[in-house]
């Protein structure tokens, strides 16, 4: 199901950052420092156990609540939204009912691997959206369809790794390259640093990450419109 299929179910819809929580681990100093730069905060299944520890009330809690505590279940019971559906991740079931233009998510890059695949497939198949995934030690975000451009400082760690196939040039690169066929089973680029700002075309869903530091850098990179 793409996201663009349920504009009628949206629950979250402001011009505004919002902070999808999952239910993988945490660092809740991360929590800490986005405070000053998120409008609201969406726990999806059991990241609420995450919100409540951190003394914050969700806007919203979304999915199979298969995860979620008795007691984050009874503290956040008006801000329930139940989906048993499952032919959706929870990490989909939230993205589809949030409607913001800029999206952080914590707590879906640690814990099982086939979770955190799981979240790639949905940014692959969805790459109109600005989500960034965040953790106490990387970023990435999915580049624009046409062209992204970033400047973190030079030497900084960057890497451009395709969801599917892509024709992409990127310069800017210590390792640049130009009308590159890229794919998960191809070229990749991994390990590679900033030289200077740096450009991506691409044609298809190529994934940038950057170390968690340059957070403030990678929204301004990762917005639509």
């Amino acid at each position: 199901m793409d996201i663009e299929s349920v504009q009628d179910a949206v629950i979250v819809s402001r011009n505004h950052t919002v902070c999808l929580v999952g239910g993988a681990r945490v660092n809740p100093q991360v929590i800490t420092s986005i405070l000053p730069i998120v409008d609201h905060f969406v726990a999806v299944d059991g990241g609420a156990d995450h919100l409540l520890d951190a003394g914050i009330s969700p806007r919203a809690v979304i999915g199979d609540l298969d995860s979620l505590s008795e007691h984050a279940r009874a503290t956040f019971a008006a801000q329930i939204t139940h989906i048993p559906e499952q032919a959706t991740t929870d990490f989909e079931k939230a993205l589809t009912r949030v409607a913001n233009p800029m999206i952080i998510a914590l707590g879906f890059t640690g814990g099982r691997m086939d979770h955190i695949l799981a979240v790639l497939n949905v940014l692959a198949r969805n790459t109109a959206r600005a989500v960034i995934l965040l953790d106490e030690t990387d970023l990435c975000f999915v580049a624009r369809i046409g062209e992204t451009r970033i400047a973190p400082p030079a030497g900084t760690r960057i890497a451009l790794m395709p969801l599917a196939a892509a024709r992409v040039t990127a310069t800017g690169l210590r390792w640049s390259f130009a009308d590159q066929d890229m794919h998960p089973t191809g070229f990749i680029s991994s390990s590679n640093e900033v030289a200077g700002p740096v450009t991506v075309q691409t044609d298809g869903p190529v994934l940038i990450t950057l170390p968690a530091a340059h957070l403030q850098i990678a929204m301004q990179a990762a917005a639509r419109g």
